[in-house]
C-alpha cells in the first residue's frame, strides 16, 4: 500500500461491568485480534448503583484480561466521544446478544456519530454459546445462592461470591 500510512488503531469498549462476564471477555479477546489496542473503558455510573465499586471492577476486569497485551482497563465518567478523544480513537466497540441490544446500540451510534462526524462504532457478536449470560443476569443468580462459576472468570467468582456471603 504505497502512498499510505499505517494508523495505529485503538478501540474503546466501555460498559458497567458489574461483573465482567465471559461474554465480555470473548468480545475483548476477539476484539485485541482486530485493534492493535482496545481500551476497556468502566463506566462510573451512579444512576446504576453497581454491586462492586469502580475501583474493584477495573481491578476485576485487570485481572480477568490479564492475559491479553494490548488492552488498557481504566474508568471513566464522561461522555464516551470525549474519553474517546483522550485515548486517540474515533472507535468504540458495542457487543450484540439481541434485536433489543441492536435497536438500543443503533440509536447510541448515530447519536454519538451525530456528535462527533469521524466516531465510528464497530458491533460484534459474542460467541453464540455466551450470548445469554449478562452482568445482571449473574448478579441475580449469585443474590439466589445459584452457581455463576460457568459464567464469568475466577477472578470475577471469588468477589462475586464474597459479596453475597455477607
Amino acid at each position: 500500500m504505497t502512498g499510505r500510512t499505517t494508523l495505529m488503531k485503538t478501540a474503546i469498549y466501555p460498559g458497567t461491568f458489574d461483573p465482567i462476564h465471559n461474554g465480555h471477555i470473548d468480545l475483548v479477546e476477539r476484539a485485541a485480534q482486530l485493534f492493535d489496542k482496545v481500551v476497556v473503558a468502566v463506566a462510573d455510573n451512579k444512576k446504576k448503583k453497581p454491586l462492586f465499586d469502580l475501583e474493584e471492577r477495573i481491578d476485576i476486569c485487570r485481572q480477568s484480561l490479564a492475559k491479553l497485551d494490548n488492552i488498557e482497563v481504566c474508568g471513566f465518567n464522561h461522555l464516551i466521544i470525549d474519553f474517546a478523544k483522550s485515548k486517540d480513537s474515533h472507535i468504540v466497540l458495542r457487543g450484540l446478544r439481541t434485536t433489543a441490544d441492536f435497536e438500543y446500540e443503533l440509536q447510541m451510534a448515530n447519536m454519538n456519530r451525530s456528535m462527533s462526524s469521524n466516531f465510528e462504532t464497530v458491533f460484534l457478536t459474542p460467541n453464540e454459546s455466551l450470548s445469554s449470560i449478562s452482568s445482571s443476569l449473574v448478579r441475580e443468580i449469585a443474590a439466589m445462592g445459584g452457581d455463576v462459576e460457568q459464567f464469568v472468570s475466577p477472578s470475577v467468582f471469588k468477589p462475586l461470591m464474597a459479596k453475597f456471603s455477607k
